[in-house]
């Protein structure tokens, strides 16, 4: 007992010496060896089964080969028979002093690798990896031959063929806006007949701006102007098309016509590097006028998207409003990014944010929402996250990050390893692996993880005299003063932004941020510890029932509650594993954020719609009943109602840019409730060409004869930019219509109030009442107990039905057993019905959404 007991305190010491104590040289030099040994263990397994594929496959211990391999879409245009892994990995080899591989490598590249191949690739992709490799490589090489040791018969070899392949990208900047096709065949460029490509008329935010550091490299390393001037062009351009309310870009925007296509804004997925090389332009080339336009992104950014410890995203033209309710993992470079801007509280926070997310999940997963539960469970070995921990080491110098880089080696070993390399998790909940291996893994995770552990004096180059591309290829930042630009290199200048702070023009310093305090980032981190409730038992505190006035049970009322800063949690989840001791709560919730609540309860009348199908063979007869909205257009002022064929809207939930844009034109878009609020849905529907929407509710089961109707509502800010008329149906209802649909592909509806729909007769209007019934206790007429004024019930001989539900569903809560019976007395009296009646039938209650 006493050596339990012992050993129990040794490893909690341990634990909590993982953050307080610093590291020791010979634990960093243990660690050190240990990613060498996994870098060798990635790297060799590349040459020894993939080389000279694209990429190792390593559960399958052979290449990536594009064409020999099932198709898997965008993913493979990365891949463009061009040796990817080993040209990625280049100036990786330096940095971990593997010279001899280093020089072995360049040999291979430039006797082995063609780039004129008949394949269409990502000018993005192939633009930080392949060029920024062989740039990245060629720094390199030509540092060693100058040190006069290794690499003397290197003769630039490497530099041409990055003027090669920058000439082979440049036909995708053949557009009249200047901004680049997604996509290039490197034999035959975009307008070829034999391309096989030029039809794409979108691209990325990142795709468009994340060039400036590898083309205006390219031109001052060979003299040759082009590059750097398409780079910049294009940066204009995106600069241009901001929303000038809101400093912020879209996330995808059109090559022709410089038309934002989604205009979603955040720092993750389509937008992330145009941010980062804004930044890294100021630095590698020395014009303000990159610093200054990053400076007002920045400004917004902190306005807007920034939410501590939370990056979310935001419509760029309505930028208070949340649009999603999850990040991606992309998002985790922007500490690193924060930390050269010097805004290091902010980076802190998010940091540790994300730290405790992998603590809870292993890994990051490709995405996660608000409350850190999985979105997508994807982890493709991404660097990001090790990069900011990197960055936030060398700013605060706080061995708290070592631990946290020590986790990530761990883990990598632990559940990513496998005989062949390192493969990819499928999903992080399951830890199932996938046969993929990317490049980025070795060009980036290992440099960031082996240049945090290793002092500067036991590197073999001065890794100051780098910047970091957005693939961490090693470009030097002497190119603005030993290469100066070309005459023809104009930027348009930008007015300085009125906010300005310390570090606005300049780099930030240890000394300015935190003098004398050592545990500056301790403080900051210790509000987010437990952020995730990983770490540490979870003890809820006395909760305040607050009845909130929503419509229903489902997603819509209470994401409009989160976008007023109102955070809430189902009770049942806070009183989980809490057996016994409450009862059971549905669709009640604890405010996290109280807010006073006050209101008046008023009954408010839903004026039914319906959807009628009208087209062959229905014609007229099939009428849903329907939900309306308080926004959009109102049908109740429309003499004939809206008329339109049915288009399923594609993505069905309707939350980000529609795909089927084209087909949705003119028609009635048909889209499923759920992950955002209608608002949204709508404008994105709008946008698309849509004449009208109906919402389906994801609810399976839901009925219009069991459910209250209810009207949509909007999102907290002006709706008036809505004018199509919106309806809802509940889950039976909406079966209905897609059936129609996938049956008859051709399906004409026409949306308007239920008294108008056709072949309705008008009729006198009947007055309603709402009555509330209590079956009496045996007995209690009779002896004059009765509260109140009693109605008695006289019935014809037939059928009676009754239905009794608890107060509970009038708050929204599941509807309790329902009875029915039939059983009429003598003098045409009916009796009451017992609970044990043979006539009763129980009834499953209703599902109900999760917030």
């Amino acid at each position: 007992m006493l050596l339990r007991t012992l050993l129990i305190t040794s490893l909690l010491g341990w634990a909590k010496c993982q953050e307080s104590q610093s590291m020791t040289p010979e634990e960093k030099t243990v660690i050190r060896d240990q990613i060498i040994e996994m870098f060798d263990h990635a790297y060799g397994n590349y040459m020894k089964y993939a080389y000279p594929a694209d990429e190792l496959m390593p559960l399958s211990c052979r290449g990536r080969v594009r064409g020999q391999e099932p198709n898997r879409g965008d993913i493979d245009d990365s891949l463009g028979k061009f040796s990817l892994t080993l040209i990625d990995t280049l100036d990786t080899l330096v940095v971990l002093n593997k010279l001899d591989e280093f020089e072995d490598a360049v040999r291979k590249a430039v006797t082995d690798v063609r780039l004129d191949n008949d394949v269409v690739v990502s000018v993005f992709e192939t633009n930080i990896r392949v060029l920024g490799g062989l740039l990245g490589g060629h720094v390199m090489a030509d540092l060693l031959r100058q040190r006069g040791e290794r690499m003397l018969w290197y003769r630039d070899e490497l530099l041409h063929m990055a003027k090669e392949l920058g000439h082979r990208l440049l036909p995708a900047f053949n557009t009249t806006s200047g901004l680049p096709y997604p996509k290039v065949n490197l034999r035959y460029g975009v307008l070829n007949p034999l391309s096989r490509t030029g039809t794409e008329s979108d691209t990325c935010t990142a795709c468009a701006g994340t060039m400036i550091l590898e083309f205006a490299a390219l031109s001052r390393m060979s003299g040759d102007s082009v590059f750097e001037d398409h780079a910049r062009k294009a940066l204009d351009v995106l600069w241009q098309r901001r929303q000038r309310g809101s400093d912020l870009v879209g996330t995808v925007i059109n090559i022709h016509n410089e038309e934002w296509v989604r205009r979603e804004s955040g720092v993750g997925a389509g937008i992330d590097s145009y941010y980062e090389y804004l930044m890294k332009a100021y630095i590698l080339l020395g014009d303000n006028v990159f610093l200054d336009r990053f400076n007002i992104h920045y400004s917004a950014i902190m306005k807007y998207i920034s939410q501590p410890p939370l990056l979310l995203n935001v419509h760029m033209h309505n930028p208070t409003v949340s649009v999603r309710s999850w990040m991606d993992s992309l998002l985790a470079f922007f500490p690193g990014l924060q930390v050269l801007r010097g805004d290091l509280k902010p980076a802190i926070e998010t940091h540790e944010m994300l730290y405790q997310v992998t603590k809870q999940h292993k890994f990051l997963p490709e995405a996660f929402t608000t409350e850190f539960r999985v979105h997508w469970g994807q982890h493709l070995l991404r660097p990001e996250f090790a990069e900011s921990t990197y960055y936030l080491y060398k700013a605060t110098g706080d061995p708290y990050y070592l631990r946290v880089g020590q986790s990530i080696v761990e883990k990598l070993n632990a559940y990513a390893r496998v005989p062949c390399g390192f493969a990819a998790v499928q999903d992080v909940r399951t830890g199932t692996h996938e046969d993929r291996m990317d490049s980025f893994f070795l060009a980036e995770m290992f440099k960031y993880l082996y240049l945090l552990f290793t002092d500067k004096s036991e590197l073999p180059i001065d890794i100051d005299d780098f910047i970091f591309t957005t693939e961490a290829h090693l470009l030097p930042v002497s190119l603005s003063t030993a290469l100066p630009p070309c005459q023809s290199n104009n930027t348009e200048t930008v007015p300085v932004s009125k906010e300005e702070d310390l570090f606005t023009h300049f780099c930030p310093s240890m000394e300015t941020l935190f003098p004398n305090n050592p545990s500056y980032a301790k403080t900051i981190r210790d509000s987010y510890k437990y952020l995730t409730g990983v770490g540490r038992a979870f003890h809820p505190l006395p909760v305040r029932e607050i009845e909130l006035p929503l419509h229903d049970n489902g997603m819509e009322p209470v994401e409009f509650l989160k976008s007023m800063g109102i955070s809430l949690t189902p009770l049942n989840e806070v009183f989980a594993g809490q057996i016994g001791s409450r009862k059971e709560h549905t669709a009640v919730y604890r405010v996290k954020l109280v807010a006073e609540v006050s209101h008046t309860i008023e009954e408010e009348e839903v004026l039914p719609h319906v959807v009628q199908l009208i087209s062959p063979p229905f014609l007229g007869r099939t009428v849903l009943t329907a939900g309306p909205a308080k926004f959009g257009m109102d049908l109740t002022k429309q003499e004939h109602g809206v008329k339109g064929s049915l288009v399923r809207a594609s993505p069905f939930t309707a939350c980000e840019a529609i795909d089927s844009a084209v087909a949705l034109k003119g028609h009635i878009a048909l889209a499923l409730r759920g992950d955002c609020m209608f608002a949204v849905k709508a404008r994105w529907l709008q946008e698309a060409g849509a004449i009208g929407v109906i919402f389906i509710d994801h609810r399976e089961g839901s009925n219009s004869e069991d459910t209250p109707l209810f009207q949509m509502v909007g999102d907290g800010d002006s709706t008036e930019d809505i004018t199509m008329p919106l309806v809802f149906l509940f889950s039976q209802e909406g079966a209905v219509l897609t059936a129609a649909l996938e049956e008859h592909h051709n399906v004409d509806v026409l949306l308007l109030p239920k008294e108008r729909q056709l072949g309705h007769d008008k009729t006198e209007k009947h007055l309603g009442m709402n009555i509330k019934l209590r079956l009496t206790e045996e007995g209690e007429l009779e002896d004059g107990s009765a509260r109140g004024p009693t109605l008695e019930f006289v019935l014809e001989k037939q059928e009676v039905f009754l239905q009794e539900e608890e107060e509970e569903e009038l708050r929204g809560q599941q509807p309790q057993q329902r009875q029915f019976c039939s059983k009429v007395a003598e003098k045409d009296r009916t009796e009451p019905c017992s609970a044990d009646s043979s006539e009763t039938a129980n009834f499953n209650s209703r599902p109900h959404a999760n917030p």
